[in-house]
Parts: structure tokens; C-alpha cells; sequence
């Protein structure tokens, strides 16, 4: 057996490992852009129901959890991600809507906030 003769990310590449035995993993399944004075974050979310997915904000922080178990199947789907804004939100105004596998959350900016943290030179 020959071993590669490639630098070993372009042979590992076509491996996709991660992937296989997570899937979803790395995937883009979330936007988050700012608008009109809110951040508007949006994620795919198929096969839940509105029932089983929590999203809460604490200390900065937005987090969304989701579980459906289907016992036909005897399978259970599970969804986790925090999100952390760059600008400070007012908490009472935040909302969630779920429609067609698509949860919008609108997260309004306290007035006046400005971006938290600093820039990092890259060296």
C-alpha cells in the first residue's frame, strides 16, 4: 500500500469525516444580519414542531434548544446553538416566530448601543 504522496489536507479533504458521522455539522443553517435597528437571525430547523423549541436570552446571550423524539422511528433529533450579539439588546422586545421549519428571532438594539469589543490586528 502506497502512502500519499499529497500534503494531507487535500487527500483528507475528500474524506469528509466530519460530515459523515455528524451530519449538519459545519453547515450553514443560520443567518444573522442587522436591520432597521434590530438583528434578525434566522435558522432552519425542519422537522420540529413549535412545541419543542425553547429560545431564551440571558446575559447577552441567545439560546435556542429544540427536541423531537419520534418513536416510530425510535429516533431523536436534537438542536442546540448559542448565539452572543455584538450589541446590546433590549430583552423585553425580543421575538420568535416559527413558520415552514424556519425560526425568526428579531432581537431589537438598545438605543444609542454601540459595538462591544475591539479589533485584533491580524499579524
Amino acid at each position: 500500500m502506497a502512502l500519499p504522496t499529497n500534503p494531507a489536507s487535500s487527500w483528507t479533504s475528500s474524506v469528509d469525516l466530519p460530515s459523515r458521522l455528524f451530519p449538519g455539522f459545519g453547515s450553514d443553517d443560520y443567518e444573522l444580519y442587522e436591520e432597521d435597528g434590530e438583528f434578525v437571525l434566522t435558522v432552519e430547523m425542519p422537522g420540529f414542531e413549535r412545541e419543542e423549541i425553547e429560545v431564551n436570552w440571558y446575559e447577552g446571550r441567545l439560546d435556542i434548544s429544540a427536541e423531537h423524539e419520534d418513536e416510530a422511528a425510535g429516533r431523536k433529533q436534537t438542536y442546540h446553538r448559542t448565539f452572543r450579539m455584538p450589541k446590546e439588546i433590549e430583552p423585553e422586545e425580543i421575538a420568535a416566530e416559527y413558520r415552514n421549519g424556519i425560526l425568526e428571532v428579531r432581537l431589537p438594539v438598545l438605543d444609542g448601543a454601540t459595538t462591544r469589543g475591539h479589533t485584533i490586528e491580524v499579524e
